[in-house]
């Protein structure tokens, strides 16, 4: 009971996020366009009151992803009736390039008290959340290429930065960002008479896994061979400690992995926030006006 009501505290803190969304829009419909599919299990932590989203801490998925907590979208809310927080359930998990569901929900019993698998990744400093026109914090991260970089470097360019961690495997999170990001750098391209004043920069918060040679790897599967003003890096739990809560970004750490909301910021080339994304639902074309609006700002 215990660490039930430590997610439910989890899960309020995350409130509007991808983690614990409560206004989630309806399940995508199946396809069997690179589709993969794996029988699984886990404990329910949490459930929408639309029934569409359920918290569950999973078994470890071989050749897929380890154990986590994650907020996984059902397809039938009807398999949901009788399934409540704490019992341990069996189920479908289904993953294709662009989106993820689970079906096939079977309730296997109450599960056992869990002693000793949260841990916070850094405790926030107390800082009031930054504001539209507000500067954000010339904090320093770990590069790709194992240079240490600030903020304050891309001073004179509109800078669009978000968050996510490498082994996040579910398409329609970590993943879902980089993916509007490589898409909204082609469209800035390719737009006639577009800036050029910008850059991108996608920042893990998973920083004693994602050390710079991860990231350049992992890069590659978004932007290519091209590195043109796009880097990723890495912030350590003391930076994140300092601008986590100024951006409202709440991390929880858990076994092993995450769970965590979804920010995108766009900075205007003064470093004030112009735009700022949350969730997952906002488009790559919704990133790349935002950038190229703030690009022009004085």
């Amino acid at each position: 009971m215990k660490n039930i009501l430590l997610w439910s505290l989890i899960c309020h803190l995350l409130a509007g996020s991808v983690g614990c969304d409560r206004s989630s829009p309806p399940a995508p419909a199946p396809t069997s366009q690179g589709e993969r599919v794996f029988d699984t299990r886990g404990v329910v932590r949490d459930i929408a009151a639309s029934r569409r989203k359920a918290v569950i801490r999973h078994e470890e998925i071989p050749g897929y992803m380890p154990r986590m907590v994650m907020e996984l979208t059902v397809r039938d809310t009807n398999e949901m009736v009788g399934i409540a927080i704490g019992d341990e359930i069996t189920f479908r998990l289904h993953a294709t390039a662009d989106t993820h569901w689970i079906d096939t929900i079977r309730r296997v019993g109450l599960a056992k008290p869990e002693t000793g698998v949260f841990q916070p990744l850094f405790i926030p400093k107390a800082a009031p959340e930054l504001n539209l026109g507000d500067a954000v914090p010339d904090q320093e991260f770990l590069s790709e290429t194992g240079r240490r970089m600030r903020f304050s470097a891309f001073r004179g360019r509109a800078l669009a930065f978000t968050f996510f961690f490498t082994r996040c495997p579910l398409p329609d999170y970590c993943p879902r960002m980089n993916k509007n990001f490589s898409e909204a750098r082609e469209i800035l391209y390719k737009q006639p008479n577009s800036p050029t004043n910008w850059q991108f920069l996608c920042v893990s918060f998973d920083a004693e896994f994602d050390q710079p040679a991860m990231l350049a790897g992992y890069s590659k599967m978004f932007r290519g061979a091209n590195p043109d003003r796009w880097l990723f890096a890495a912030a350590s739990p003391d930076v994140l400690a300092e601008l986590a809560p100024r951006l409202d970004l709440k991390v929880a750490r858990e076994a092993g992995s995450f769970s965590h909301n979804l920010r995108t910021v766009v900075l205007d080339p003064q470093g004030r926030i112009f735009k700022q994304f949350d969730g997952n639902e906002w488009t790559a074309q919704q990133l790349a006006e935002a950038v190229a609006d703030a690009a022009r700002k004085p």
